[in-house]
């Protein structure tokens, strides 16, 4: 592993930092979506006006008639809102100069197909739903730390997420709303993603590079199988030994980049229960031994971090 120049280290800094900044703009910007408006009273109060609290799907909540305290709700209201928008443009426009910064002096490396993917999930919503494990998370980790790993050890050609079949309900109602599949949030990103015929939890796409998704063994009241929507094409989620063990450990999270400077965030497990669980892996006889090899050799470069870059966690 290589620790990275000063310069990249300071720019990676500011630019986290406006990406962070945007985020917490954009879940303030949610609290006031909608709107709010006044609404004529009946033909026998032709006068009277009435608060309406509009969501984005239409629906309407009356507030109250017109009083000194609705008028205080809607100036209000107003207000957030306009200050909102107004901070999210700025930041969105400070976003795209860093991540211009970010492309000229080479900050990122990582595929820009990963940013957007994970981009879109962020929009829809849908992050909290899902952990990248497997090799990806060592982008998250190395960014953390300011080093860059040797290529051997991030060598992939697909993308492990990790679905928690706890929030399933809770799943479903959202992805309902944004798509009808969880392949159409992905083909967003990348119209040539297809479902494998031979194998139901993997997505891939024209470039051969693919999206699986696995669940932990079932337990307690888990349904099985599980398909993530009704939608004919669409991912049927497969169990994945220990991954109760990924699925319970603490989470973590950090800002990677790509190589052409876009940014997103990656929810993953803690870097300590990944070297536990590679290391385990590395011991399953029925797994490949090249496979087996790199495992070994990602759990040993984790604790490296650790130990050298990480003590904090």
């Amino acid at each position: 592993m290589l620790e990275t120049s000063a310069a990249i280290s300071r720019q990676y800094i500011d630019a986290v930092s406006v990406f962070e900044a945007l985020e917490e703009a954009l879940e303030e910007a949610a609290q006031v979506r909608g709107g709010m408006y006044w609404h004529a009273g009946p033909p026998t109060s032709p006068d009277a006006r009435y608060l309406v609290r509009t969501t984005p799907a239409g629906a309407e909540t009356s507030l109250g008639g017109r009083t000194p305290e609705t008028e205080a709700i809607y100036a209000r209201f107003t207000q957030r809102k306009r200050e909102s928008a107004e901070r999210v443009s700025g930041l969105q426009a400070a976003l795209v100069q860093q991540q211009r910064l970010n492309r000229a002096l080479r900050v990122g490396r990582v595929d820009p197909l990963i940013v957007a993917l994970l981009n879109r999930l962020a929009s829809t919503q849908l992050s909290d739903h899902f952990r990248v494990v497997g090799t990806h998370a060592l982008y998250a980790f190395e960014a953390a730390a300011g080093v860059r790993l040797d290529a051997e050890a991030l060598a992939t050609r697909d993308i492990d997420l990790l679905w928690d079949t706890r929030k399933r309900i809770i799943f479903s109602t959202q992805l309902a709303r944004v798509d009808s599949s969880m392949l159409g949030v992905f083909k967003k990103v990348d119209a040539t993603f297809r479902m494998r015929k031979s194998q139901k939890y993997t997505a891939v796409n024209k470039d051969g590079f693919e999206v699986d998704i696995i669940r932990r063994e079932r337990t307690g009241d888990d349904p099985h199988p599980i398909k993530l929507s009704a939608e004919d094409e669409d991912f049927w989620v497969a169990q994945a030994r220990r991954a109760n063990v990924l699925l319970d450990s603490p989470g973590f999270s950090a800002v990677i980049v790509a190589s052409n400077g876009a940014m997103a965030r990656m929810n993953t497990v803690h870097p300590a229960t990944f070297v536990t669980f590679k290391r385990w892996l590395s011991t399953q006889p029925e797994r490949e031994a090249l496979k087996r090899r790199r495992d070994l050799l990602q759990a040993d470069t984790v604790q490296e971090l650790l130990d050298k870059y990480l003590p904090q966690l």
